[in-house]
């Protein structure tokens, strides 16, 4: 009975987690641009590619077994969700790191 009400508890935290997830993702928030000068240093763009293409394989073994990839979130709500998901999911640091690379870039 114990285990049914926390299975029901964490069902509605998840639930409304995703709910501000969704809300969060219609409102519009400006953008700051990067500097081009930041944008066209060489080592920045290949070792951004290589840590999102990372990313994207390691969501891919670990996330996409039960999640699509979601649109893009701001980067501190999709912090807390690869957090709480890095726990159910028992990914490393690292894959967190580059999965959380992959989902704000």
């Amino acid at each position: 009975m114990k285990l049914r009400a926390v299975n029901s508890l964490v069902l509605a935290a998840l639930v409304m987690l995703m709910g501000l997830a969704v809300a969060s993702a219609c409102a519009t928030t400006p953008r700051k641009s990067t500097p081009a000068s930041a944008a066209s240093a060489p080592g920045n763009t290949t070792q951004d590619d290589t840590m999102r293409l990372e990313g994207e394989k390691r969501f891919r073994a670990n996330c996409a077994r039960c999640h699509a990839a979601p649109s893009k979130f701001p980067p501190r709500m999709m912090g807390t969700i690869v957090r709480h998901m890095r726990v159910r999911a028992m990914i490393t640091d690292e894959d967190m790191r580059l999965i959380l690379h992959y989902m704000t870039e």
